[in-house]
């Protein structure tokens, strides 16, 4: 029997309810608010925005034009290019020295964001929890959340240059641990993980039987040593799922070509998923990022070059003007510490952006542990950073 229509009690808001309590619950970015604000201010030196300010190399982009003027403007496999995933087969053995089959243990994704959630939707049960060390990149708690997971914040700590312990993990791992996600190098401290470092993370992965999600998408960016991935590691190739792209290396974050390297059972769980909500990576991008593999790494080198030229610049400036800051190995990013001023993360952020016109991200954007802290991106011309040196020494002095 039909109810009645008029029985039928209504919201006094039609508008409540409508969304799922997931997204409702979910905070916005951190790192958006000071951009809108500094969207509508003049005379703003940003050393937030967390993208190179190259420009993708003329020769990248040139593919990308040559492969519309020959018509490239179809789908692809799901798991996209053949030719470019082999050619990510071969960098990754090349640089890394991972060893992948192209054809099942590779997918390429539109950028390293959507296989973050691909990787935690396509492994998560009723009841996980997912081990977070921060601070760390903002995408990744909420990413857990809507995977269903419960979320384990691990506070890495200054005295330890913000690298993540085995005794840091020990204390959060429990019987329903069933990932860690890992981001080395880091955004936003530019701290790297040594082998050694790994390699006590990599035992206790294999003794608790854990998953690892290791984002190194700021691999190529780092700073006296090279970069060790953990699937490197014995015992860890098979439990690992490396994610990566084009973005910070090859200065293409626009163009949202990223990677994903894993087991080929679990890579099928993300292309089920992939091939239902997104289909493909497009065509032309695709083109372009296999153009960079194959011919862009002087044009990588050189990017990577200026960083270090600048990383040195603004550490030294910073220290100088009294904000404690380590010295960041890889990524690029400064992360100093404000705590001396007497000002919270976000009071320290606001301030200096409305009195010295100099944008940075409070460190609690990245999780509590980064709270006492800001986030300064060296990815801005040298003669920017030199004058927001000098506008942060002035507005510090005032204070």
């Amino acid at each position: 029997m039909r109810a009645n229509p008029s029985s039928v009690p209504h919201p006094t808001n039609p508008r409540e309810g409508r969304l799922s309590p997931l997204v409702e619950n979910l905070p916005p970015s951190g790192i958006r608010r000071f951009f809108d604000v500094a969207a509508q201010m003049d005379d703003i030196i940003s050393l937030g925005v967390g993208e190179p300010d190259f420009v993708t190399p003329w020769r990248v982009r040139e593919a990308c034009v040559y492969a519309l003027e020959r018509g490239y403007t179809s789908y692809t496999s799901n798991h996209g290019l053949p030719e470019l995933r082999q050619a990510i087969a071969l960098y990754l053995d090349a640089w890394f020295a991972i060893s992948y089959d192209w054809q099942t243990e590779l997918m390429v994704t539109v950028g390293g964001s959507e296989a973050i959630d691909l990787a935690l939707r396509a492994i998560i049960r009723p009841g996980d929890e997912v081990l977070v060390p921060e601070p760390t990149y903002v995408s990744y708690r909420p990413c857990v959340v809507l995977s269903g997971a419960t979320p384990v914040p691990i506070p890495t700590k200054p005295e330890n240059e913000f690298r993540l312990t085995a005794d840091d993990i020990l204390a959060h791992v429990t019987p329903n641990t069933r990932a860690i996600i890992l981001c080395f190098p880091n955004n936003p401290t530019g701290a790297v993980m040594d082998r050694q470092d790994l390699e006590a993370i990599a035992d206790i992965a294999i003794r608790q039987d854990m998953l690892v999600i290791s984002d190194e998408i700021y691999a190529e960016l780092t700073y006296g040593a090279k970069h060790v991935s953990i699937a490197s590691l014995p015992g860890m190739r098979d439990r690992t799922i490396v994610i990566s792209g084009m973005s910070k290396a090859f200065a293409m974050t626009g163009w949202r070509i990223g990677y994903v390297a894993a087991p080929a059972d679990i890579l099928a769980g993300m292309v089920k998923i992939h091939q239902y909500t997104i289909m493909c990576a497009p065509i032309m991008g695709q083109m372009a990022a296999l153009e960079a593999l194959k011919n862009g790494h002087s044009d990588k080198d050189h990017m990577v070059n200026t960083y270090n030229q600048r990383r040195r610049l603004i550490v030294k400036g910073l220290n100088e003007i009294g904000l404690s800051c380590h010295e960041p190995r890889g990524a690029f990013y400064a992360f100093p510490d404000v705590r001396k001023t007497g000002l919270s993360s976000e009071e320290f952020s606001e301030r200096l952006l409305r009195e010295a016109h100099v944008a940075v991200v409070p460190g609690n954007a990245f999780g509590e542990a980064g709270e006492g802290f800001v986030r300064c991106s060296y990815a801005t011309a040298t003669d920017k950073i030199e004058e927001a040196l000098e506008r942060m020494r002035r507005f510090v002095a005032s204070l």
